[in-house]
């Protein structure tokens, strides 16, 4: 863990974590000194509870109580909140974790509240990428994205179970808006969990160690876990500061490693791992193949973002979701660099099944394909952006309402991201967002005589959506 000392207060709901105790890291701490504390739930003692401080992984015993061995470079005590309660918060923002002080004969007991009902069915949604730098970001996010999750979340009912991740960039380097990120994500009424961005770090400060002080002061610990129903989910921090300038890089550290091991020996096999993390771990984490080995033998699902485009990486056992931005390209537009619109992603677990759908703002769900019509000399061609397409998808189409089979998918650029960011001039607001190559493009020609041309795409679930496109 990183060594740092900070101030952190935390005021908690009614039903969430009771703080008890100072607030103030210590710079030192007693080798042998343990951290100890109670988890209880309306003065019920919880057995079996997994504690930890990211070093050290514990259960709590029949008296609900646990035991660790205090490391002094431990931040914080965290509770993987167990199946069957609620997530504590504080204004939206999840709050499973205690600060360590030195105080002599310090407890660290933490409060839970039962949800009263069965979780094994619920939703989540995935935030990548909001990276708001400047007051006109906040604006477009407050008026834009804030209001299209809302209506989101109340369509899956008055009584669903909906929590949200946001997996890195949550801030554009300007730390001061981390706060107006709190409250965007607390309006959307849902309780929130963080991951760490490399947009989110501090820089020139020192190396990796200290890069997440201003993160940790406001969001708690960078990986953590927890549980709803049978999914176990674990947040990571897969950004390392190279400590000169911006640079980093994708890596999980050993001590990180260390615990993801420790936590998932307390995981049944059957149970679903939903790992959340900044960068595409399954091609630009350097030591991925550490973690892909601790989770062997789990269905896991891996949600990032980081690279403003929407795409997914499958490996047996693994299925890796990189998600389109709340932002865009960098709020300079409605789409991503890969021609996605801005949005999220949302997901519905069933026991230990998964469903998805590319949620774009602004748009019915039933958004998921652009469709571009261009003009030839003597035929036309069109180009159909499928998003959130993967290999179990199936793409047709048909040529005046006639059948004309599959199509296959081809790498190339959204015609509307050319058109859009294309050069230095483009977009007119952050004219750096250029368009990116994409493997979700479908393409074919049609003959003059053709009038109208229909794409429709059946997702791995069986969910059909379609556009069509005059020729004229």
């Amino acid at each position: 863990m990183k060594r740092r000392t900070f101030l952190q207060t935390l005021a908690l709901f009614s039903g969430g974590l009771v703080l008890a105790g100072p607030d103030v890291f210590a710079r030192t701490r007693k080798a042998k000194q343990t951290l100890t504390g109670t988890v209880k739930a309306r003065g019920k003692k919880l057995a079996d509870v997994v504690v930890s401080d990211g070093f050290t992984v514990a259960k709590t015993d029949k008296r609900g109580q646990f035991e660790l061995p205090a490391n002094p470079q431990a931040r914080f005590v965290f509770v993987s909140i167990p199946a069957g309660y609620e997530f504590p918060q504080e204004k939206g923002l999840a709050r499973h974790y205690l600060p360590i002080s030195g105080g002599k004969g310090k407890k660290y007991d933490f409060e839970l509240q039962p949800l009263g009902r069965d979780d094994s069915k619920h939703s989540f949604i995935i935030w990548a990428d909001p990276q708001v730098k400047d007051a006109t970001d906040v604006k477009l996010m407050m008026q834009d994205s804030v209001p299209d999750a809302q209506k989101l979340v109340q369509s899956l009912g008055k009584d669903a179970l909906v929590h949200g991740i946001g997996v890195g960039d949550l801030v554009w380097d300007n730390h001061k808006l981390f706060p107006d990120y709190s409250k965007a994500v607390g309006a959307i009424g849902i309780p929130f969990f963080q991951a760490l961005g490399n947009h989110d770090m501090d820089y020139r400060q020192g190396g990796d160690e200290t890069s997440d002080v201003t993160f940790q002061k406001i969001f708690g610990p960078t990986y953590y876990s927890f549980n709803r129903g049978k999914a176990h989910y674990i947040v990571l921090d897969d950004v390392r500061y190279l400590g000169k300038e911006r640079e980093y890089d994708g890596h999980l550290n050993e001590q990180q490693l260390a615990w993801i091991k420790q936590d998932l020996s307390h995981v049944p096999k059957d149970h679903l791992v939903i790992i959340n993390a900044h960068i595409p771990i399954s091609n630009a984490v350097k030591n991925r193949e550490e973690l892909f080995a601790l989770l062997q033998g789990y269905q896991v699902h891996i949600m990032t973002g980081h690279t403003h485009t929407n795409y997914h990486m499958l490996r047996e056992g693994v299925h890796e979701h990189v998600h389109g931005t709340v932002c865009g390209a960098w709020w300079s537009g409605a789409i991503c660099t890969d021609g996605t619109p801005n949005g999220y992603g949302v997901y519905e677990v069933n026991g230990n099944q998964l469903q998805w759908f590319y949620k774009s703002t602004g748009k019915d769900k039933s958004h998921q394909i652009s469709l571009d019509m261009e003009k030839l000399t003597g035929q036309n061609r069109f180009i159909a952006n499928v998003w959130n397409w993967d290999p179990a998808w199936k793409v047709e189409w048909y040529a005046d309402g006639k059948p004309m089979g599959a199509l296959q998918n081809t790498k190339g650029y959204d015609p509307e991201a050319v058109r859009t960011m294309k050069g230095d001039k483009l977009p007119a607001r952050r004219a750096f967002a250029e368009p990116a190559r994409t493997e979700h493009l479908f393409m074919s020609h049609v003959g003059p005589e053709v009038k109208q041309v229909r794409v429709v795409a059946t997702d791995r679930f069986g969910n059909q959506y379609e556009a069509t496109a005059a020729t004229a």
